[in-house]
């Protein structure tokens, strides 16, 4: 017979891991998404004064930033203040600058897409974003 009233602790503990497995598993198939559809992308990547890749460096990792449009690249460069310059730009493949820009890179380094709006995203140097030999997490190395 059972007797009314919560359950065991110990039923809502393993119900409570299940919930937070799940939702890690639905984030991660997520982000495989977006992974998938960024590589199938060609986006803006603004050029330095140099010519080269315009990228940041953030906490020792080195960032490439693309966009997704001349509009995402206005917005950003209308928040650096420098929206009265010409940004010159290269359209890239997103599995280009991830496969062959980032192992070129000096450091660590990932992709900023849209940098500095709420819809931007971050692909860092790991293991199934980048080569494994440039993934910091399988200790690449340069």
């Amino acid at each position: 017979m059972d007797l009314p009233g919560p359950p065991p602790q110990r039923a809502l503990a393993a119900t409570s891991v299940d919930i937070q497995q799940e939702q890690l598993r639905a984030a991660r198939r997520e982000f495989a998404v977006l992974l998938g559809e960024f590589r199938r992308t060609a986006v803006l990547v603004p050029l330095d004064g140099a010519g080269d890749l315009w990228s940041a460096d953030l906490n020792g990792v080195r960032w490439i930033c693309a966009f997704s449009d001349e509009e995402a690249l206005a917005r950003f460069a209308l928040a650096r203040g420098e929206s009265g310059r010409e940004w010159a730009y290269r359209t890239v493949l997103g599995a280009r600058l991830l496969d062959v820009m980032v192992p070129m890179l000096p450091s660590p380094g990932g992709v900023a897409l849209d940098a500095g709006s709420r819809d931007g995203m971050l692909f860092p140097p790991v293991a199934g974003i980048v080569p494994d030999a440039v993934a910091v997490d399988l200790g690449g190395t340069r």
